[in-house]
């Protein structure tokens, strides 16, 4: 699998103590991994600090289980002045068999920062020095 570029991933296990009774991820603790992925995502483009300003439709597609694999993945879909938008998607995996389904997506905003919390603009390829 390869990675696109502003593409970011990462894996979680999905583990009881996540889980609802019926033995799928919680819907809070997805979107907790989701606002993770978007936030990683959105620093690594920000290069700078980046809070959340709003998570747009979410959707849980398919659940995933206890014992399953889930891969996010974040990318940037919209560059504005002051903000991102990322788009996460959250693949589950059975390891026992590799069977792959999309379990959900969704998509946050996300405001570049300063110390006060006020939004700034991001910061361009031609502020970031190659030699820092």
């Amino acid at each position: 699998m390869r990675m696109e570029p502003g593409e970011t991933r990462f894996m979680e296990m999905v583990f009881p103590e996540q889980a609802n009774h019926y033995g799928t991820l919680y819907g809070g603790t997805a979107l907790s991994l989701m606002g993770k992925a978007a936030y990683i995502a959105a620093s690594r483009a920000a290069r700078g600090p980046v809070v959340m300003a709003a998570s747009e439709k979410v959707d849980f597609h398919q659940p995933a289980t206890i014992g399953q694999m889930i891969e996010l993945t974040a990318r940037v879909i919209r560059r504005g002045r002051t903000s991102l938008t990322i788009a996460v998607e959250v693949t589950a995996e059975t390891l026992a068999t590799g069977a792959r389904c999309r379990a959900m997506s969704g998509s946050f905003e996300m405001v570049a920062v300063d110390a006060a919390g006020k939004p700034v603009p991001l910061t361009t390829k031609e502020d970031i020095r190659e030699d820092a």
